[in-house]
């Protein structure tokens, strides 16, 4: 199922840690930073943080800038960005400034967890739902997509928050602030705890200085960093998805939607089937028309596409595999093999996949992109 963009935001000291172990927070960041992180904020749909947080920190998590809370709202978003946090046992402290600011929040807990937070935050408007018998962050994900229509997600921490959102390969993103000042004591927390994370390097998005602050982004796996599916592939193949449901109905064609984007994550082109004025262009190939074919961007991007892409078609001299090959694109990432509805044993992806390019398959999918086109199914 889709998953919002998860983009973990943190400030750490050059030894690597959060906090120190005093009474008191230790800023890290300085003013320029504050106000970067407001304007991240007012980007976001909801803002998550763990109990640990809420009990050490006692945040507001609000947008401070009246100007971004106006924007929000002209652009037909609440003031606020949905406010959320999770916790295993329900034991939350309802004085906490969390519950008293902002707009809605929502609490995911476990089925043991649910009455205790039900029971302590009653009255204060709070959303309480269980993911299950342990927490379950794929589920809580899920949930923020379908039901609360979350579409990119903060989170402010903490460090067992972020260890274990990275760790399960759910982080989209890693905004990480840079303090010019050492901790130095071993019991202080760290952004990052032991444990097994996914392979790979991470992939250097962007550093700028920040006031006195370094920020430095970073992306778990690059569109074109080989065959595993990363966070980023399920949020560009759900948008593929979304967009057949863009197509003009057809009872002899497909309803597809396709995105290219770059290595960079810098989406280049969409497209869905039967765009515009032309009632038999699928979509890899609207996508692709969009894009300039110098662009030296194509050879290291990713198509994500709805439905395989078409091995051979009647309407045109050059099927979608071929313009994708043809255009220098080597990854695609897909959700459902083409059935014979049209063509009979059609095998796109085994034309890709012959001619050296990679074919990631997320059937995880499949139901999102059958959806508007059931009726060509019955």
């Amino acid at each position: 199922m889709p998953h919002p963009y998860v983009l973990l935001s943190a400030a750490v000291s050059l030894d690597g840690f959060l906090d120190d172990t005093g009474p008191e927070r230790l800023l890290l960041s300085d003013a320029a930073d504050f106000d970067r992180v407001d304007e991240v904020r007012a980007s976001s749909d909801a803002i998550l943080v763990g109990a640990g947080t809420i009990r050490s920190d006692n945040p507001r998590l609000l947008v401070n800038s009246a100007e971004r809370r106006a924007a929000r709202v002209a652009s037909g978003r609440p003031e606020y960005p949905l406010k959320v946090t999770v916790s295993g046992s329900g034991d939350l402290d309802p004085k906490a400034q969390f519950w008293h600011t902002g707009g809605e929040k929502i609490v995911y807990t476990t089925d043991e967890g649910a009455g205790r937070a039900a029971e302590l935050l009653g009255g204060l408007g709070v959303e309480v739902v269980s993911t299950g018998a342990e927490l379950d962050w794929r589920v809580l994900l899920e949930h923020l997509y379908g039901v609360r229509g979350v579409r990119r997600l903060m989170v402010e921490g903490g460090g067992r928050v972020h260890t274990q959102l990275m760790r399960e390969g759910l982080a989209d993103e890693l905004q990480l602030a840079v303090a010019p000042l050492f901790v130095g004591e071993p019991g202080a927390p760290r952004l990052f705890g032991p444990g097994t994370y996914p392979s790979g390097r991470l992939r250097l998005v962007e550093t700028r200085a920040v006031g006195d602050i370094v920020l430095i982004r970073y992306v778990p796996t690059a569109p074109g960093a080989g065959r595993l599916a990363s966070a980023t592939d399920r949020r560009w193949l759900a948008l593929a998805c979304e967009l057949a449901g863009l197509c003009p109905p057809s009872r002899t064609a497909f309803s597809v939607g396709a995105v290219v984007v770059a290595a960079d994550g810098t989406e280049l082109a969409r497209g869905y089937s039967r765009e515009g004025d032309d009632p038999v262009v699928h979509a890899e190939e609207a996508a692709l028309a969009k894009i300039d074919p110098a662009d030296p961007r194509l050879g290291s991007a990713t198509v994500y596409s709805s439905l395989e892409p078409c091995a051979r078609r009647a309407s045109r001299p050059a099927p979608c595999a071929r313009l994708i090959l043809d255009a220098g694109v080597r990854r695609v990432v897909t959700a459902w093999r083409e059935p014979d509805t049209f063509v009979a044993g059609a095998d796109g992806n085994g034309l890709l996949v012959a001619e050296g390019a990679d074919v990631v398959v997320l059937p995880e999918y499949e139901d999102l992109a059958v959806t508007p086109n059931r009726h060509l199914l019955a």
